[in-house]
């Protein structure tokens, strides 16, 4: 999918949320400023020469973006440490002229790398920022991509949370279709409907759909692609319409028709507990799917907020691993307290 940083707020986000890619970034971008707490940082004359525009340029980006900058690491110097920074330029040994007149000043406003990089993902006259959204958009997705074995359809599998979900919700899967086979007079098209219900009430798409957005093949499991929170909720919704099937069942002592199950199923998923769930269901699927899987669902447009870096971590760092890694790790303890009971 074409993305255009200038005027995405959310992928701008995604991209400075992510650690991985940022370090590759900064290692691809050699950027030389001061090294100050730490960290390097620039000031407005630097990121100003760096992308070939004005001063005034780079004040204006600052003025029209300033909460989004800040929130990124912009930030004014005052006091002890504007005094610990001028120490650290002229450390340097670097004309004060190439850092503009700042001896005297009494604040300084300075980027860290992660600014500067919002600001490159925001300046649309420089040819130079172009280059290098280009280049960032690029490193992003090899990032993803080699943390990942090289594809990201079962990304959702990385999650430590995942084969618990998984789990639980086989268990409630075979409760709901049993409900569904003793419960409802329809032919065996009842489980692939109420399936369909099911997925359409959480995240608005049936099964063929979200199969076309993620472009999954007939032979990919739908279910083996959901994040856990997705896999929970589904499981909510199996043993709860499940168990409203036996009990109406049992109270008219007669298999329902179709409109009576239809009925039933609305009431259901109007029930207002479901929302908070409901919604944050959505978001986790919108944003993790565009943000690692670059897919759009456009039914849940409004639900894509920006992939907090916690689930960065979550499933692309350390903690993460691939499915048939934790599979055989799950089984591994399985046998040792097998061995133990015997």
């Amino acid at each position: 999918m074409s993305k255009d940083l200038t005027n995405s707020a959310v992928d701008r986000q995604n991209i400075l949320n992510n650690p991985f890619a940022l370090a590759e970034i900064e290692k691809a971008a050699g950027i030389r400023g001061i090294p100050f707490e730490g960290k390097t940082v620039l000031l407005k004359e630097q990121v100003a020469a760096f992308f070939e525009v004005t001063i005034r340029t780079v004040e204006n980006y600052l003025d029209q973006n300033a909460d989004e900058i800040a929130k990124n690491g912009y930030e004014v110097l005052k006091g002890n440490r504007l005094k610990q920074l001028k120490e650290a330029i002229r450390a340097l040994d670097v004309p004060e002229t190439i850092f503009g007149s700042i001896a005297k000043t009494s604040q300084l406003g300075v980027f860290d790398f992660r600014a500067f990089l919002n600001l490159g993902m925001l300046v649309s006259e420089s040819e130079r920022a172009k280059l290098l959204r280009q280049a960032i958009l690029d490193i992003v997705i090899d990032t993803i991509n080699q943390r990942t074995g090289g594809g990201t359809k079962y990304i959702n599998q990385r999650d430590e949370d995942f084969l618990h979900s998984a789990y639980s919700e086989e268990n409630y899967r075979k409760q709901f279709t049993d409900a569904l086979r003793d419960c409802v007079a329809m032919g065996n098209f009842k489980y692939a409907v109420y399936t369909d219900k099911i997925y359409v009430s959480i995240f608005r798409e049936k099964a063929q759909e979200y199969r076309k957005v993620l472009k999954l093949s007939q032979k990919d499991s739908v279910r083996s692609t959901f994040y856990a929170e997705v896999l929970d909720l589904i499981a909510a919704y199996e043993c709860g319409f499940g168990d409203v099937l036996r009990r109406e069942y049992e109270r008219l002592d007669r298999q329902l028709t179709a409109f009576e199950v239809d009925g039933l199923f609305k009431r259901f998923e109007g029930q207002a507990h479901w929302k908070p769930l409901i919604e944050k269901a959505r978001m986790k699927m919108a944003s993790r799917d565009l943000a690692f899987r670059d897919a759009l669902h456009l039914q849940l447009q409004e639900y894509v907020i920006p992939v907090q870096r916690e689930d960065f971590e979550r499933f692309l760092g350390e903690k993460s691993m691939e499915f048939d890694e934790r599979l055989k790790e799950a089984e591994d303890v399985m046998k040792r307290l097998k061995d133990r009971e015997c």
